[in-house]
């Protein structure tokens, strides 16, 4: 059974509704980086590339981005940049719907030093 926890939020406005999910994320961060999405359905499976998307907030082990596709809490996904610097998977870890997107948590499951650099 879940715990009723309050989580203090960094990030105060924005037009983004990914700022909305952001707020249970106190290290998120403002980040602008388009990526491509892949669902992984078996591990070891190819992926294919089902949908480009930015990801907007990020933690040193989470992704925040809105999506087209309807994922769902526990799909493993593949996220990978134009050149190549971020190529990761996954786990969804949060989701809010909203008609005709849902707003996306998603944190890495391996280790993905220096991803997100803050000054």
């Amino acid at each position: 059974m879940g715990q009723q926890a309050t989580a203090t939020a960094r990030i105060t406005q924005s037009s983004s509704p990914v700022a909305g999910l952001a707020r249970f994320f106190p290290d998120a961060t403002p980040v602008r980086m388009p990526v491509q999405i892949a669902r992984i359905v078996q591990a070891g499976e190819a992926p294919n590339y089902i949908e480009s998307t930015v990801i907007e907030f990020g933690t040193p082990r989470e992704v925040l981005f809105a999506s087209k596709t309807p994922l769902e809490f526990a799909d493993v996904l593949k996220l990978r940049n134009t050149d190549g610097s971020l190529d990761v998977e996954a786990s969804v870890v949060a989701v809010q719907y909203q008609p005709g997107r849902t707003l996306v948590a998603a944190r890495f499951l391996g280790n993905v030093p220096n991803w997100i650099v803050k000054s």
